[in-house]
């Protein structure tokens, strides 16, 4: 079992790993040995998630997530397929924990009294400056 949060574990059998040859680093050992991990969760189809944490993960997943619902991450950040994999566990528990937390609640501000009486005060220096451009009675008019 791998721990997301208090409530949500994920059983090991709904991740599945594929293995492919790693771009990067790794001398001509890049070439022999498929040490990429990429990782594929059924979200959609996943026991372990409440709908909610779900719903939620589509936003935090982004194009990670595929249209049916699988979450494909893709590790090759190491040389060694073990650590790759790991990683890739990581960062499906990150995005997860991401995606279980709820959204906390905007609290609707007010604007400081000062901070009104000082765009105030700015509104009346603009209008008196734009009022000193124009003219002054209709003398410009008249030429």
């Amino acid at each position: 079992m791998i721990p997301i949060t208090d409530d949500i574990h994920l059983a090991e059998h709904e991740l599945e790993f594929h293995y492919v040859t790693s771009a990067g680093p790794g001398g001509q050992n890049v070439n022999k040995v498929a040490t990429a991990a990429h990782l594929h969760f059924d979200a959609a189809a996943s026991p372990s998630l409440p709908d909610e944490v779900k719903r939620r993960l589509r936003s935090a997943a982004g194009r990670r997530l595929s249209a049916n619902g699988v979450l494909i991450i893709k590790a090759q950040r190491y040389r060694s397929q073990e650590r790759n994999r790991d990683d890739a566990v990581e960062r499906l528990v990150s995005i997860l924990r991401n995606a279980a937390a709820p959204p906390r609640a905007r609290r609707p501000t007010r604007p400081s009294q000062a901070s009104v009486e000082q765009r105030l005060a700015e509104k009346r220096r603009r209008g008196s400056r734009k009022q000193s451009r124009s003219s002054q009675d209709g003398l410009d008019e008249e030429e």
